[in-house]
């Protein structure tokens, strides 16, 4: 009974929002790596445990930098009434709102942008490190790109009473369903201009808002409130989550939209790498230069992950 009453105590809900879920994140970044062209993938899938495991990196710089949370949505509302009336250029954009707004409201599809342009200096360069690094961290601001929930200001349900969907959405459904998708997605293709295609990633998952939040509110108002909800243990700790119940239902009800999202993303994420090859000039991935990370990056990434281990975010859940 005192094992029982600890348990109780300790009931935490996976409400809280960490971008796809770690689970997603890796699967996506993993899945893209076998869309490339053959001048590619050997490098890729020789480092693709890193690519992996690294795609979850952005997520972990929130528990240490102020400004990292900012570049993984975009508050649509907060900006314009329609999507279309926001400037495409970041310049343009920082003259007409100020950055007081862009660091409150989100500043996704120009993250990456620069993620991109990163990440073709690096194979300019031919530096083996920081091709790993920014080709991860764009798999993850392109992966986020892709769900609904970061594209509005609503991102948790809290302006609705659906507090927990952001969750519910990116990280309780694909890792209850995703055994069932198909991720064959076809080759990587060249991109002509990389922020027009960001903000038509944006503009497109933008458009899924409203049958995200409106199906649950509907599902919510006819499910049996005591059956909505699943308690599981974990390390002595009870979870509360979404019931498969109800997950399913809900996942039925939307098409699939969470397997067409990242099948987007693996394919997108794919050809923004290949895209970022091609305009360094297609260099030869072999016996790529070796630069290790400066005292200054070695010390954010360590700092990044120590803090994450203590699992206090800065600034909003996104």
């Amino acid at each position: 009974m005192k094992r029982l009453a600890i348990l109780v105590a300790l009931i935490i809900p996976l409400f809280f929002c960490t971008s796809w879920g770690f689970f997603a994140h890796q699967r996506i970044n993993n899945l893209a790596i076998f869309t490339l062209p053959s001048g590619m993938i050997g490098f890729y899938k020789k480092n693709i445990k890193y690519i992996t495991e690294h795609a979850v990196d952005p997520d972990k710089r929130r528990y240490a930098d102020t400004l990292e949370a900012l570049m993984h949505y975009l508050d649509v509302e907060n900006y314009e009434k329609s999507i279309d009336s926001i400037p495409e250029k970041y310049n343009d954009a920082l003259a007409k709102y100020g950055q007081k707004h862009l660091n409150a409201n989100g500043i996704i599809p120009w993250q990456i942008q620069r993620t991109y342009y990163s990440l073709v200096k690096a194979f300019t360069n031919r530096d083996s490190i920081k091709i790993l690094k920014y080709s991860a961290d764009l798999g993850h601001y392109i992966g986020d790109a892709h769900v609904p929930l970061h594209t509005t200001s609503n991102h948790n349900g809290q302006l609705t009473n659906q507090v927990g969907i952001h969750a519910f959405w990116e990280s309780r459904l694909p890792e209850l369903f995703s055994t069932s998708y198909n991720f064959i997605v076809g080759k990587a293709n060249y991109i002509e201009n990389p922020l027009k295609e960001a903000w038509k990633i944006v503009k497109h998952t933008h458009s899924l808002v409203d049958t995200v939040l409106t199906f649950e509110a509907k599902l919510a108002a006819s499910f049996p409130s005591d059956k909505k909800y699943s308690f599981s243990e974990r390390n002595n700790i009870v979870l509360k989550q979404y019931s498969v119940e109800y997950s399913k239902i809900y996942h039925d009800k939307m098409n699939r939209m969470v397997e067409k999202q990242m099948r987007s993303a693996i394919i997108e994420i794919g050809s923004f790498w290949y895209s970022a090859w091609v305009d360094a000039g297609q260099p030869e991935l072999k016996n790529l230069i070796i630069t290790d990370l400066d005292s200054k990056e070695k010390k954010e990434n360590n700092d990044a992950e120590n803090k994450y281990q203590k699992g206090i975010v800065i600034g909003r859940e996104i």
